[in-house]
């Protein structure tokens, strides 16, 4: 064996502690088998109650076969001014919001998207700067 190999090296599919704990022997272990041999009936009283209008285990076998529903905003067409500058854009948004024409979500993503490519802009024209002075540098 070499140096960076050592008796202790774990091979794929090998246990680190083969004389540890067994599988399933945990408490959570013990718990979930204990369940699992009366899930069918678990299930068919939760399905019965839901029916006769218990509305938490209706939520609870809900919750567990349907994914959540996640709210989808509209989209709308906002005309931002042609040749603005990016503070009118912004003003021109929050106008929007003010008009009841955008909602405040969308806005924010709007003003956020602004904000970034105000930030693109200037490492823009600092780049520019920045070539220009060592251009005339030389």
């Amino acid at each position: 064996m070499s140096k960076k190999e050592s008796a202790s090296t774990w091979k794929p599919g090998q246990s680190g502690n083969p004389s540890g704990r067994p599988p399933g022997s945990s408490e959570v272990g013990r718990l979930r088998a204990a369940i699992s041999e009366h899930l069918p009936e678990i299930i068919e009283q939760l399905v019965e109650k839901a029916r006769g209008g218990d509305t938490q285990a209706a939520r609870l076998l809900l919750e567990r076969v349907l994914p959540p529903v996640k709210a989808i905003e509209a989209t709308v067409e906002l005309a931002l001014p042609d040749g603005a500058t990016l503070t009118e854009q912004g003003e021109a948004i929050v106008r929007a919001v003010a008009q009841g024409v955008l909602a405040p979500g969308q806005a924010g993503a709007l003003l956020t998207g602004l904000g970034s490519i105000a930030r693109l802009k200037e490492v823009d024209e600092l780049t520019k700067r920045l070539e220009a002075l060592e251009q005339a540098a030389k």
